[in-house]
């Protein structure tokens, strides 16, 4: 049986994220986990959009600083409210007001990733953005979804690749694990720039 050449350099997903472990392991390429030490928080007037690429960015070049001999992947995910950012609720009330307000809405969800590597000097960033359309929800399937799905971890509190998937009514992508957390075809296309074989 013949042999699969090791990848030149290893892959370290820099995030904590399970939705993102899961959607990388797709791919079948060995890589480990690393937790990024960034602050997310926006700065005065920043964009959701610039948001995701900035830290995307900052949260590979963070862990590519600790292992750098290594490919890493950073990733993040803003939800776009008409220009507001909408981050991980946390809280049942916070969920709650989130679908409250996005409700009848579209919402852009701007998933960027960004590939590093410190000893080639390899970096990349790319953004997918996915519109959805939530349905005009009612207070009790609000309270519903919460309390059977408990998306408090999510940006936007809708877990599309769960039970969320029924608040929506459209969804627009070219890359269509961008909205669960990882542009799995614009994360290839990197990898492949940097030199790995995928698949």
């Amino acid at each position: 049986m013949p042999q699969v050449a090791a990848p030149p350099h290893p892959l370290i997903l820099g995030s904590t994220s399970r939705y993102r472990r899961e959607l990388l392991a797709r791919l079948g390429l060995p890589f480990d986990v690393a937790a990024p030490d960034v602050d997310e928080t926006p700065r005065p007037g920043e964009a959701p959009r610039a948001l995701a690429l900035r830290l995307a960015q900052a949260k590979a070049r963070a862990v590519a600083a600790l292992h750098p001999g290594a490919l890493v992947i950073g990733s993040d995910q803003v939800a776009d409210l008409a220009g507001e950012p909408l981050g991980k609720p946390g809280t049942h009330e916070r969920a709650t007001a989130q679908l409250r307000r996005m409700r009848g809405q579209v919402v852009v969800f701007h998933t960027a990733v960004s590939v590093v590597c410190q000893a080639t000097g390899f970096a990349q960033v790319d953004l997918a953005p996915v519109r959805v359309r939530l349905r005009d929800l009612s207070d009790a399937e609000i309270e519903r979804y919460l309390r059977a799905e408990e998306p408090y971890d999510c940006a936007g509190s809708a877990r599309s690749e769960g039970l969320g998937i029924a608040l929506l009514e459209s969804i627009e992508s070219d890359d269509p694990t961008a909205l669960v957390g990882l542009p799995l075809i614009r994360t290839c296309r990197m990898l492949r720039a940097a030199g790995m074989t995928v698949p």
